[in-house]
C-alpha cells in the first residue's frame, strides 16, 4: 500500500530475532542449580522475523530520526493498548533511543538484545552467570532492488560488536576487579 502511495518501502528479515515480552532489553533465561531450566521468562528468540521498512521524514521527533522507519504488520504485542509497532526510526534503533515513542524498545530488543542466564537460588536471590550480546539481530537483510540478491543492512540497526579479549585470570583476581568495579561506582554515585 505505501508504494502504491509513492512512499519507498522495502521488506526486511531479521534472523534470531528477539521478543522481550517484558520491555527489559534482554532475554532471560532463568536454570535452577542443577541446571534445569525453570520457564519463568515469557521472552523467547525466533529463527528470524520480518517487518517493512518505510522512508519517512520524521517532524514529529526531529530531523535526526529521517528516514528508514520499521513497521511490523505483524505485531505480537500491544502498543498503547492496540496491536501494532511503528513507525519506528532504525537511527533510533541504533543509538539505543529506546525512550521514543512508536515501539523503538521492543525493535531495538528484536535486534540488539542480550541473551542473559540467571541461576535462581530462591524466589529473592539470582545470580546473572551468562550473558551473550552477540547472538541476537543476525543478518539483517533486504532483498536488492532488481536482482535476487540480498542486501546486508545490519549497520543501519546496530554497531558492529566489539570482539572479544581473553585474559588468563584466576577466579579471585576476576572477583576483586568486580569489587573495584563496584568500589567506583559507589564513588560515581
Amino acid at each position: 500500500v505505501l508504494r502504491c502511495l509513492g512512499i519507498p518501502t522495502r521488506v526486511i528479515t531479521n534472523f534470531n530475532s528477539a521478543h522481550d515480552k517484558n520491555l527489559n532489553l534482554s532475554i532471560d533465561k532463568y536454570i535452577d542449580i542443577s541446571g534445569n531450566n525453570l520457564h519463568l521468562s515469557e521472552d523467547s528468540v525466533w529463527n528470524f522475523h520480518v517487518w517493512n521498512e518505510s522512508w519517512f521524514i520524521r517532524r514529529d521527533l526531529g530531523s535526526f530520526y529521517d528516514g528508514w522507519q520499521v513497521l511490523d504488520a505483524t505485531p505480537q504485542e500491544r502498543s498503547k493498548g492496540i496491536y501494532q509497532c511503528g513507525p519506528a526510526s532504525t537511527k533510533a534503533i541504533k543509538e539505543g533511543d529506546v525512550n521514543l515513542d512508536y515501539d523503538s524498545p521492543f525493535v531495538f530488543a528484536a535486534v540488539n538484545a542480550d541473551c542473559v542466564t540467571w541461576l535462581r537460588y530462591s524466589k529473592k536471590r539470582k545470580e546473572r552467570i551468562y550473558s551473550d550480546t552477540r547472538e541476537i539481530g543476525r543478518f539483517i537483510s533486504t532483498k536488492a532492488v532488481g536482482t535476487n540478491s540480498r542486501v546486508d543492512v545490519t549497520d543501519n540497526y546496530k554497531y558492529p560488536e566489539v570482539k572479544e579479549i581473553s585474559f588468563k585470570i584466576s577466579y579471585s583476581q576476576y572477583k576483586n576487579s568486580l569489587m573495584d568495579d563496584r568500589k567506583i561506582l559507589v564513588t560515581a554515585v
